[in-house]
This record gives structure tokens, sequence and C-alpha cells, in this order.
């Protein structure tokens, strides 16, 4: 767990190591990433955010094609969602009722299912800027039998939004010196941000869950 922190707070030097052994190779390596992070459920601990925003300022600096990029894994991001959501369809209920292993944790499931009572379809959108609650949204939508085009429609415009907002962020603002020389600052900055949305949430959803027990 530790040394899964360290890549991803030092994420920019680990992609330059990988670049530098792999080439460009890194596109499809980026590419898996993203779409393990978005469409298996087993695998929300990935970087998503921070990966994007290293790999548009190492763009920035000519190793990579910040456009190439960008399409890549914007459909990885939708591709990512779109087998998630067929997960969630045909093994929604049998999840509901398994087990609790140690990558897979029904509180999530429960957190972001109540996202879904709140927010609905924009879900999707909104929690592509929410580690965690970004995996688990598309199986929801899947278990819930949401429309399918509905579905699409939102993956397409969260899946853009959040990898253009992330990879065009770090290629115009990620080599600005007063970032460089803090960039291990700023990823932690994008993580936190990220987090917030989804921690007030929870801790709203919890005061009011005992405010009815009270009552």
């Amino acid at each position: 767990m530790l040394h899964l922190i360290q890549i991803i707070l030092h994420v920019d030097t680990y992609l330059v190591d990988i670049v530098n052994q792999y080439g460009t190779w890194i596109y499809a390596i980026l590419t898996a990433v993203i779409f393990c992070e978005t469409g298996l459920v087993v695998t929300p601990f990935l970087p998503g955010d921070s990966l994007l925003f290293a790999a548009g300022s190492l763009a920035a600096i000519g190793k990579m094609k910040v456009h190439l990029l960008f399409l890549l894994l914007a459909t990885a991001a939708v591709l990512g969602d779109n087998v998630n959501y067929a997960f969630g369809r045909f093994l929604g209920e049998k999840a509901m009722l398994a087990k609790e292993g140690r990558f897979f944790k029904r509180e999530y499931l429960e957190r972001t299912h109540h996202f879904f009572e709140k927010h609905g379809g924009r879900t999707l959108v909104l929690a592509r800027f929410m580690p965690i609650i970004r995996t688990f949204a598309p199986f929801v939508a899947g278990a819930g039998h949401m429309r399918y085009i509905r579905f699409l429609g939102f993956s397409v415009l969260g899946g853009i939004l959040w990898t253009s907002l992330f990879i065009y962020g770090g290629y115009f603002f990620g080599n600005l010196p007063v970032v460089q020389h803090n960039f291990t600052l700023v990823i932690m900055g994008i993580i936190v941000v990220s987090f917030l949305p989804g921690i007030v949430g929870y801790l709203r959803h919890r005061s009011e869950r005992e405010s009815v027990v009270e009552e």
C-alpha cells in the first residue's frame, strides 16, 4: 500500500522512467490503466486524476503527443464504463449478496447507490471527478437497469470532460516552474480535492441516517 501511495504521489517520476524504458508502449500502458480503473470494480485504487495530469505534463515536453493521448485515454475511459455497466447489468444482484473481499467493499457500492439516488444520471458525469465512486457508478447504473442509450450519453460526456480537463490541464500548467518545483504538492492537492465531494456526501448521508434513527 505504501508503495502504491508513493507511485501516485510521484507519478511524474515513474512515468518518465516508463517512457524511457518502453517508448511508444507508454500509450498502451496508460490506456490499460485508465481502462482498468474505470472498467473493473476491483481496481478503484489505481491512479486516475493524477495520472492524467502527469501524462499531460510529459506531453508538454514532447514525451508524448497530447491529442493522441487524449483520444486514447478518453476512449479507454468510456469503454471501461461500458464494461463496468455490463458487469453491473448481469452480476449486480450477485455482487450485492457476495461476501466483502479485500478489494470489493460493500460500503463503496452503497455510497455510490446513494449518490445515484440523489443525482440520477448526472452521477456518471459528476462521479468522473470522484475517485472510487467513478469506478462503481457504471456498475450501479447497470445493476439498476438504467437505459443503455441514456447511460452511454452520460458516459461519453463524463469521459471526455474528465480526460480533457486533466490531460490538457497538465499540458498547459504542469510545466510551469512553480508547478514543477511543487509537483508532489500539486498531485496531493488534486487527490484531496477529488476525494472531498465523496467524503462530504458520505458524512452528510451518515448524519441523515443518524437523525432518522434518533427520531
